[in-house]
């Protein structure tokens, strides 16, 4: 498990942060940013699948959301991580991810994780192949949804990562 580094804290996310992780995301640059109001969403009614970072204050300083997969009720989704500038070199995102899964494995919900990522995310992608090999899980990649699918046009292809079964 990577460790948290000492002067911060996970936490549950709650509505009262979703400001902070909406801005947290839009200062990334590199997330899809969704509106505010479904970050507020998010924090409501899926707060037991995500977790946040917390600095001194108690601020998120970082955010892991999440969801189970109807289909596969013990596949949970990583749907965005995303750290502040401010805290970012510190291996708070690999953090992040041991903890909210090592919480929900304890509870005996999780068998796997699923992600998508897009083509030339260099810190996503090293962030979900290590978290693989630290848990001794394999790892798949696919394309989940190709260029073609976006309404919008302009949008990379989303690849699939799939981790698990776990071994430790």
């Amino acid at each position: 498990m990577k460790e948290m580094p000492e002067d911060l804290r996970l936490d549950h996310p709650g509505v009262e942060d979703g400001a902070a992780i909406w801005r947290i995301a839009r200062d990334s640059r590199t997330l899809d940013l969704n509106s505010s109001y479904s970050y507020l969403l998010w924090c409501r009614d899926f707060a037991g699948t995500s977790v946040v970072a917390r600095d001194a204050d108690g601020e998120p300083v970082g955010f892991v959301t999440g969801y189970f997969r109807p289909e596969r009720p013990h596949t949970l989704v990583v749907w965005q991580v995303a750290v502040d500038a401010s805290q970012r070199g510190r291996g708070l995102a690999a953090a992040l991810l041991d903890g909210l899964t090592d919480r929900l494995r304890e509870k005996g919900r999780l068998d796997g994780i699923e992600t998508t990522i897009t083509p030339g995310n260099t810190p996503s992608e090293r962030l979900f192949t290590s978290y693989a090999k630290r848990h001794g899980a394999e790892l798949e990649r696919e394309v989940l949804f190709g260029a073609g699918l976006f309404p919008d046009g302009g949008h990379d292809p989303e690849v699939l990562y799939r981790i698990g079964p776990f071994a430790d």
